[in-house]
């Protein structure tokens, strides 16, 4: 086998029949439970969306009670890279990054999972801690840590530049990270979303941001804001007009 799975691996490299199968069962044993509620196959590419091998295993694991559910966690900057799969019928979820910044899903994946009743996972809510308010100029963090490369100089100066953008968009009484969640739970394709969590007083303040309050009538579309310059990563500021919840999109 080869790990992690790349489009130019076929898919019995990565995710042969044989090994969805053995280690679905080992994972029940572990878990000592007769099902798994959900399980996801991770680096998908959809060059393997054809494969009856990966096919063959999930329609036989679903049909034995084996498998409640299965979904397909999306690479980065990716949110196209998983259709094909989903036309097969097989797939209950998809995990995307999908949050203020990267808002690429909305534009085929998230239509086509409400279309199709398929369940988005949203993830990275708060762009790697860039939607906390919490980074600044001298962040750092451990050697190792691969934040130290996704928000390297350029990018982190860059992020900050937009961080100050949103800010004034923030309702009275909420704080950035409220906002941040709040705006992914609004899309009406989103079934729920993951943020990290370390301390219980993190878990009781994203939970409350799931009570179904929507945000309130925000500004309108600021076009004369200048932009920042091409983004590959193809980062967006959401703002919002007096109609809300239309959302006007003022890419950065």
């Amino acid at each position: 086998m080869k790990w992690p799975g790349k489009a130019e691996y076929p898919v019995r490299e990565t995710y042969p029949p044989d090994h969805i199968r053995e280690y679905t069962e080992k994972s029940l044993r572990f878990l000592d439970m007769p099902a798994i509620d959900l399980q996801q196959f991770h680096v998908w590419s959809d060059a393997w969306a054809d494969d009856d091998g990966w096919q063959r295993a999930v329609d036989d694991l679903k049909r034995e009670g084996l498998v409640r559910a299965v979904g397909i966690s999306v690479n980065r900057w990716e949110a196209s890279n998983v259709l094909r799969a989903l036309k097969t019928g097989l797939i209950d979820s998809v995990q995307v990054v999908y949050n203020i910044f990267d808002q690429a899903p909305e534009d085929e994946l998230l239509p086509y999972c409400q279309a199709h009743g398929i369940a988005v996972i949203a993830r990275v809510p708060f762009d790697e801690g860039s939607l906390t308010g919490t980074l600044t100029p001298d962040t750092r963090w451990p050697d190792g840590d691969w934040r130290n490369i996704y928000f390297n100089r350029e990018h982190l100066t860059a992020t900050l530049a937009r961080v100050d953008r949103l800010s004034p968009l923030v309702p009275e009484g909420m704080d950035l990270p409220e906002l941040a969640l709040r705006f992914i739970l609004e899309h009406p394709a989103v079934s729920t979303t993951i943020p990290g969590m370390r301390r219980p007083a993190h878990v009781e303040r994203n939970l409350a941001a799931s009570d179904g309050v929507r945000l309130p009538p925000r500004l309108g579309d600021r076009p004369q804001d200048p932009p920042l310059g091409p983004d590959p990563e193809r980062h967006a500021l959401a703002c919002y007009n007096g109609c809300f919840p239309e959302r006007v999109r003022s890419v950065l």
